[in-house]
């Protein structure tokens, strides 16, 4: 049977990082950087592209602190594959890294998880960077209006933001306050957070992930149609609870999943993009059957009996807990071992 190319490659190009989310996927910041070298990272984006994927999520860690990392995204997008570039802004700053994001226009997502310093700074971990996110997209807008009033193509950029418990009460504001300072602006995404990663901690399931009623919320149709009103015209707005991240059976019966793998830094290929545990390397294996491996992983039977009982977010935390204990390494194993207690907030 001939199994479907994959519609999106997320690639973690490098774990390196100048900010500590409190929700980050990947750690990164907190680990090795595991990241390339330059000529190993231009295969994996041919090997990428030999998939046949409709898009290439180009995160980490932070991709824009990778010397070359223009050379993939070009080789990438000259294929015929879309690039989103997600970044935290940080480091988004001086006229070379602008030119060519111009000249390349990847869709460029500014992480901006708070819709006030001091919400976005505590949930970024790092003073200064609501300032440094709202510097890139200011950066972003001059440059888009530049290619605007010149005739040139448009060129893509908006706000992605992680909605944690604590910055739910914001999505009006993200709407009434940020987009509208960003005239050029051409999207809002406002998703629910997963709990992977350090999202996974037993802490911040307790104070930071979603109520199940907010989760659906952001799922339903009724908030997404509120937020537009309020939001400018020009700007699109989404919303999701990011449930089909989970990978539940019922929705990969249903076909209702994000059908993608993911690349870590050094090659290796994570089956699920939101849970530990690998099928290979795309260096030294075939890229195609790296692919059949990782979809088989989503009916694998302890897969399948983890996640078939998970109806609520507590419960899809707990599973993710299990499934990263059972597929991880040993080196997964023992990095999720010594992760910090997640920080109780002031005043609890």
């Amino acid at each position: 049977m001939t199994i479907a190319p994959p519609t999106h490659i997320v690639w973690d190009i490098t774990y390196t990082c100048p900010l500590r989310c409190t929700h980050c996927y990947s750690e990164s910041g907190r680990r090795p950087s595991r990241q390339l070298s330059h000529e190993d990272i231009l295969r994996v984006a041919d090997r990428i592209i030999s998939l046949r994927p409709e898009g290439v999520g180009l995160a980490g860690g932070e991709g824009l602190v990778v010397k070359g990392v223009f050379e993939a995204v070009d080789r990438i997008i000259s294929a015929g594959v879309d690039v989103y570039l997600y970044t935290s802004g940080w480091p988004l700053r001086g006229a070379s890294m602008l030119r060519e994001i111009t000249r390349l226009r990847p869709r460029v997502h500014v992480s901006v998880d708070g819709a006030t310093p001091e919400v976005h700074d505590r949930i970024r971990g790092r003073a200064g960077a609501f300032d440094r996110a709202m510097l890139a997209l200011g950066l972003l807008d001059d440059a888009a209006r530049e290619s605007r009033l010149a005739g040139g193509p448009p060129l893509e950029f908006g706000v992605d933001a992680t909605i944690v418990r604590s910055s739910f009460p914001q999505l009006e504001a993200f709407c009434t306050d940020l987009a509208p300072r960003f005239p050029e602006m051409q999207f809002l995404s406002l998703s629910a957070v997963v709990p992977s990663g350090l999202a996974s901690r037993t802490g911040f399931v307790s104070h930071e992930l979603l109520a199940d009623e907010q989760a659906d919320a952001l799922g339903s149709r009724a908030l997404r149609a509120r937020l537009r009103t309020l939001a400018p015209p020009s700007v699109e707005l989404m919303t999701s609870d990011n449930r089909a991240m989970g990978m539940h059976p019922d929705l990969v019966a249903a076909g209702k999943v994000f059908r993608a793998c993911a690349i870590e830094p050094d090659g290796q290929v994570r089956a699920m993009c939101i849970y530990e545990g690998t099928v290979g390397n795309i260096l030294t294996e075939d890229p195609a059957l790296l692919w059949e491996r990782a979809v088989a992983r989503w009916s694998d039977p302890v897969v399948v009996e983890t996640l078939t009982p998970v109806r609520t977010m507590d419960q899809w935390a707990a599973a993710a807990r299990r499934l990263d204990e059972h597929f991880g390494s040993e080196e997964d194993r023992v990095r999720i071992g010594q992760r910090p207690e997640f920080p109780e907030p002031a005043g609890v």
